[in-house]
């Protein structure tokens, strides 16, 4: 394996870049896509004809090669677009909306590239995953991506089963025809009464945010199958609470850490927060 270039040493005329593209509205793009597309030699997108719509819509004029890079054929194609970037020509990655490699096709040819020993980098932009995690109204603070849901239901439920003491707010993407059932099964394993948001068409002239417990939006999309791109968002299960040991135990705890050091004060107060106990509780059994 060739030894990869900085990204610093990438030329105007060589490397990949992956484009951030808008995720609906075409003003979303950023002056560097722009000026990306105007320079790249080859740009590979998800699919061409809504490449070239936003192309028309930013009024920008890609004098490079169009290629089609998607998930039908981007195994076949990764080799070819390895062979360019290795002649040193730059080529650009885009997919219909979001970053590459983001639940959508790009990975293979970033690790492909690397590989190469050829230089990479993004024009950053929207992003379906931040976008809705942020209009949700849950925290946002930690979280995880979980991409598609398994396609078929024994498999979606026991990923779901696996997930549902994930304390973590957790990010999903679905298709509209399998949206409803996806809801079902997520309030089966998760609780009618988690919050959770469903976000459709981000950015989009019929955006819409629907922020209700998973109950509710399992009955909603039942009742009329969602339309759009859509991203769902549910807030991570309560953190399980700490069993409240014995007082034998926690007398035991203060005097372990006593013993490692700790003066009694500072033991107690590691012991009760440990056991989300107050204080004044564990200082009244330690003293008994």
């Amino acid at each position: 394996m060739k030894e990869c270039r900085s990204v610093g040493d990438m030329s105007d005329n060589g490397g990949l870049v992956l484009l951030g593209a808008p995720l609906g509205n075409p003003a979303d793009a950023s002056t560097r896509l722009r000026e990306v597309l105007a320079v790249a030699d080859v740009v590979a997108a998800e699919d061409t004809r809504r490449l070239t719509r936003l192309a028309r819509d930013l009024d920008v004029t890609i004098p490079g090669r169009i290629v089609s890079y998607f998930e039908g054929n981007e195994e076949r194609r990764t080799p070819e677009l390895v062979d360019v970037l290795a002649a040193g020509y730059q080529v650009a990655l885009v997919t219909d909306g979001g970053m590459p490699s983001v639940s959508d096709p790009g990975y293979r040819l970033v690790r492909a590239a690397l590989d190469a020993g050829v230089p990479v980098t993004a024009a950053p932009g929207p992003s379906a995953v931040t976008t809705a995690l942020a209009l949700s109204g849950l925290p946002c603070d930690r979280f995880c991506f979980e991409g598609f849901l398994p396609r078929t239901p024994g498999a979606r439920r026991a990923r779901l089963r696996a997930l549902a003491t994930e304390e973590r707010t957790l990010v999903l993407f679905e298709a509209p025809h399998r949206v409803a059932a996806a809801l079902a099964d997520l309030a089966a394993a998760f609780g009618d009464d988690r919050p959770a948001a469903l976000c459709r068409e981000l950015t989009k002239t019929y955006e819409e945010v629907l922020r209700r417990p998973l109950g509710y939006l399992a009955r909603w999309a039942a009742e009329g199958q969602p339309r759009g791109e859509i991203t769902l968002v549910v807030a991570g299960a309560p953190a399980a609470a700490a069993e409240r040991p014995d007082d034998d135990t926690l007398r035991a705890a203060v005097a372990a850490r006593e013993a490692a050091g700790l003066t009694r004060r500072d033991a107690i107060t590691e012991v009760a927060t440990e056991y989300d106990l107050r204080r004044r509780d564990v200082y009244t059994i330690v003293h008994a």
